[in-house]
C-alpha cells in the first residue's frame, strides 16, 4: 500500500492545523492527526444535499452550505438545483477553498468553478446572524456533530441561541440539515423545541452503501 504523503498545511480555526494528505487518488484532511473527511467516505455529505435540495421551489432557491470540506455536498447540490439558483459556501479557512480550486478540484466535478456559487470566507454563524428569511436550506457541515466540536466557538451554533437564528435564517417551511458522527437525542430534541419539525436520518459514510452510519438531523421549519 502506498503510504500516505503530506501536501499542504494551514492554521486551523482555534489553534493546531490542518493537514492535507494524498495516497494514489485518495485524498483526505487531518486536523492534529485526526482525520475530519475523506475522499473514500462522502456518501453522506451528498445525502445532506440530495435531502435538502430535491425539489426546491422558487424561482431563485438560495442554499447556505456551511463547510466546504472535499466540496461533495456543494456539488451534490448544484446537481439537485435549477440554474437560476444561488449556494452560499461559508468557509473559515482559506487553504481549503484553494486545495478545492486546486489539487482537490476534480474530486466532485469542479463546483467552486459553477457561476451560482459564492464562497464567503466568515463564520457561517455570521451569515445566519445577518440572514432573515433569506435561505430556502440550510446545510451544516461544520464539526463532527453537535457535542463533537472542532472549535469550541462552534457551542453556541447548536443551542437555543443558534437554533434561533438558523430559523430567523430559513423562509417559512425551511430547511436545516446538519451532518454528525454519531447520533444524539439532546440535539434533536434541541432542534424541536426550536420550532423545527424533526427527524433523525442515519446514513451510511460512503456512497455506494458500507462504511461507518452517520446521522443527518433533518429540521423543517414548522408551520405557524
Amino acid at each position: 500500500m502506498k503510504p500516505w504523503k503530506v501536501i499542504d498545511r494551514a492554521p486551523a480555526p482555534g489553534g493546531g492545523e490542518l493537514v492535507l494528505h494524498q495516497r494514489g487518488e485518495e485524498f483526505a484532511i487531518r486536523a492534529n492527526g485526526r482525520e475530519l473527511m475523506s475522499s473514500r467516505q462522502h456518501g453522506s455529505e451528498e445525502k445532506m444535499a440530495e435531502v435538502a435540495c430535491t425539489g426546491l421551489a422558487g424561482k431563485r432557491p438560495r442554499v447556505l452550505v456551511g463547510g466546504l470540506g472535499l466540496g461533495y455536498t456543494v456539488r451534490a447540490a448544484l446537481d439537485r438545483l435549477p440554474p437560476s439558483a444561488e449556494v452560499v459556501v461559508s468557509e473559515l479557512v482559506p487553504a481549503v477553498v484553494e486545495w478545492n480550486r486546486g489539487v482537490l478540484a476534480p474530486l466532485a466535478g469542479r463546483p467552486l468553478e459553477d457561476p451560482r456559487v459564492k464562497v464567503e470566507a466568515r463564520d457561517v454563524g455570521e451569515l445566519l446572524r445577518e440572514a432573515e428569511g433569506h435561505y430556502d436550506a440550510v446545510l451544516l457541515d461544520v464539526d463532527n456533530g453537535p457535542e463533537a466540536l472542532t472549535q469550541e466557538a462552534n457551542r453556541w451554533l447548536y443551542g437555543e441561541r443558534g437554533l434561533s437564528a438558523i430559523r430567523r435564517a430559513l423562509k417559512p417551511r425551511g430547511l436545516v440539515v446538519v451532518w454528525s458522527a454519531s447520533s444524539d437525542q439532546a440535539f434533536a430534541n434541541r432542534l424541536k423545541r426550536a420550532g423545527f419539525d424533526t427527524e433523525v436520518v442515519e446514513t451510511p459514510a460512503r456512497s455506494k452503501g458500507g462504511g461507518p452510519l452517520h446521522t443527518l438531523f433533518i429540521g423543517r421549519v414548522r408551520a405557524s
